[in-house]
């Protein structure tokens, strides 16, 4: 079973991708900002599934942070066959009346980075032509985002350029995977401003999301989805709609109630 570098994997879907991944036998390195929380779990998964699990303490708003984790694991000669680019963070309100500097915050973490280590450790996996990728994209992907308008658009990004890196890798033995799940119970809403929207009443729990996600990956599957009604209604009535009805539409599920 290869090592897998989970980013973002100290609570919510990452914290769950990395106990299915150690269930497995899975050695783990597992990246976000709480080095306590990442340690915590670290003891957690080696106690319990008998797994070696390497912590890497690092934000990925900084522009240099992907390429410190890759020379980490290169310098402890940490070989990663299994790259989840799960962290990613976003915000709500009107785009002129937000701080540009968290939206900045935001692009890097959602977008750049996950471009940065995509690149970093790609490389190898195509070298020995196996490996796997999961991007945790968003259904917020498929639809302009009024009142989260950047945050929308970074999840664009990743699950066009996860679907184009997947076409381009055909034959090589590596896969890629854009997990798009709908509302997720996760530290996602306080952290995004979010308390107080009706869709995350019926949120579904991150180990769901997580299974979901890697199974997928395992299948090589394009694109996945938790939630069968969302994918119908995304890929088969949106498309078909006005365009003013669907940012009608996009703008009242965020409105806060």
């Amino acid at each position: 079973m290869e090592t897998a570098l989970i980013t973002g994997a100290s609570g919510g879907i990452g914290l769950e991708l990395a106990r299915i991944h150690a269930s497995k036998g899975g050695n783990l390195v597992l990246v976000a900002r709480s080095e306590g929380k990442l340690s915590a779990l670290k003891q957690q998964l080696e106690k319990e599934f008998g797994i070696q699990a390497m912590v890497i303490a690092e934000d990925l708003s900084d522009p240099m942070s992907a390429q410190r984790i890759f020379e980490r694991t290169q310098s402890e000669g940490v070989e990663i066959g299994t790259l989840i680019n799960n962290a990613g963070f976003g915000g709500h309100g009107l785009f002129h009346q937000r701080d540009l500097e968290a939206e900045q915050g935001m692009m890097q973490v959602n977008m750049v980075s996950l471009t940065n280590l995509t690149h970093l450790y790609l490389k190898g996996m195509v070298g020995r032509n196996n490996g796997h990728i999961l991007n945790v994209s968003s259904t917020a992907s498929f639809i302009p985002g009024p009142l989260q308008a950047v945050y929308y658009a970074t999840k664009a990004y990743v699950t066009s350029f996860s679907q184009a890196l997947a076409e381009e890798l055909k034959g090589t033995g590596v896969t890629v995977t854009a997990l798009c799940p709908g509302a997720v119970a996760t530290g996602f809403v306080a952290a995004g401003d979010l308390q107080g929207v009706d869709i995350w009443k019926n949120a579904r729990s991150a180990e769901s999301v997580a299974r979901c996600g890697y199974q997928a990956m395992e299948r090589g599957d394009l694109v996945a989805f938790n939630e069968t009604r969302l994918k119908l209604f995304l890929n088969w009535i949106m498309p078909l709609l006005p365009r003013k009805m669907v940012l009608k539409f996009s703008r009242q599920t965020m409105e806060k109630s």
